[in-house]
């Protein structure tokens, strides 16, 4: 299927405009997410229909604990991803052409297909994620706009590497977002990426002003993207420039893909982020990967008292009334009905 969001070159090239790379993709050749590719001047995306995973998951699964909670979504992917981490945790799949020579598999569903899937499941979402839903653009946005036709609401989990102009073609289908905003250094962004973070940066606030709701997450890594003034600064930039309503998930790391000489993240690392988060004036703060603790749960901003208590992704109690604190009457962000 030929591919949107690209120009013609000379020679038979073709320049990607999906995502802030911004491919030049010689005849015959694909793009760096592998699953683009030029074929005779004509961009096709090769991954239309071809889901690798479907499943109906918890929404705070994605994670999103601030959008219809205890809901589920129906999560769909294909392979290919625009990012080459080298701690992805769903490397099988996201890295499958480039680690695979090239290959391709899926199982073939039509954007009918997965709606009414969605709708048998009684899911109230559908999510693009596991990969990077960019890559997947077109199924993806055809989905999203007979999902909205249906009253189901749409949730990308991305890198947020996306272009300006391909949010301008799936915003007003698109509900919610979980970013991940992987570390706050270039260097680590190119290193461990092969990404730059400013692109990540100006999407996030862009997402923002087109009325999305927005949750992000930010994996840590021990002596990688652990240091206090690093996540200080990550959290001033959320604080300031995308909002201090905005969720923050600090996940926990485990060793995976190619970096399994890393530790997993230490509990007490993720103990000091979450107050970085709160004193830097982030409204909700969460610690991901490690169910039990008190950062799972949500808590009024204003008066101090429990409001959503979480169990891994099971939602045990929710007394937020219509978006308010029933202790205080602080009105508690997010998308509740």
């Amino acid at each position: 299927m030929e591919a949107l969001l690209y120009e013609h070159l000379k020679d038979k090239k073709v320049k990607c405009n999906l995502c802030c790379h911004r491919c030049v993709i010689e005849n015959g050749k694909r793009g760096i997410c592998g699953v683009r590719e030029n074929r005779d001047g004509v961009l096709e995306t090769l991954v239309y229909g071809k889901l690798i995973a479907r499943h109906i998951d918890p929404i705070e699964k994605k994670p999103l604990f601030h959008f219809l909670p205890a809901s589920l979504s129906y999560s769909i992917a294909t392979v290919g991803c625009n990012f080459k981490c080298l701690f992805c945790q769903n490397a099988d799949i996201s890295q499958m052409p480039p680690d695979n020579n090239g290959l391709i598999t899926g199982v073939s569903f039509t954007p009918e297909d997965v709606v009414a899937a969605a709708v048998k499941g009684n899911c109230k979402s559908i999510s693009y994620t596991y990969t990077e839903p960019t890559v997947y653009f077109e199924f993806a946005r055809d989905t999203a706009i007979l999902a909205r036709e249906k009253g189901i609401k749409n949730v990308f989990v991305t890198n947020g590497y996306m272009t300006g102009e391909t949010l301008g073609m799936i915003h007003p289908y698109l509900d919610a977002a979980n970013v991940d905003l992987k570390a706050f250094t270039g260097e680590f962004y190119k290193k461990y990426c092969g990404a730059k973070l400013e692109n990540v940066m100006e999407r996030l606030r862009e997402m923002k002003s087109l009325g999305i709701f927005v949750e992000v997450t930010t994996l840590i890594i021990p002596g990688l993207n652990d240091d206090g003034m690093e996540l200080e600064k990550l959290a001033e930039f959320l604080a300031g420039s995308v909002g201090p309503e905005t969720p923050w998930h600090i996940s926990r790391f485990h060793p995976t893909y190619k970096l399994q000489e890393r530790p997993s993240t230490p509990l007490e690392t993720l103990v000091l982020a979450r107050k970085i988060g709160m004193k830097c004036g982030l409204k909700y703060v969460y610690t991901g990967n490690v169910p039990g603790e008190e950062g799972e749960s949500t808590y009024c901003y204003s008066c101090g008292k429990m409001l959503i208590e979480r169990i891994g992704f099971y939602v045990k109690k929710n007394v937020v009334d219509k978006g308010m604190c029933p202790h205080c009457g602080a009105h508690i962000d997010g998308v509740w009905q």
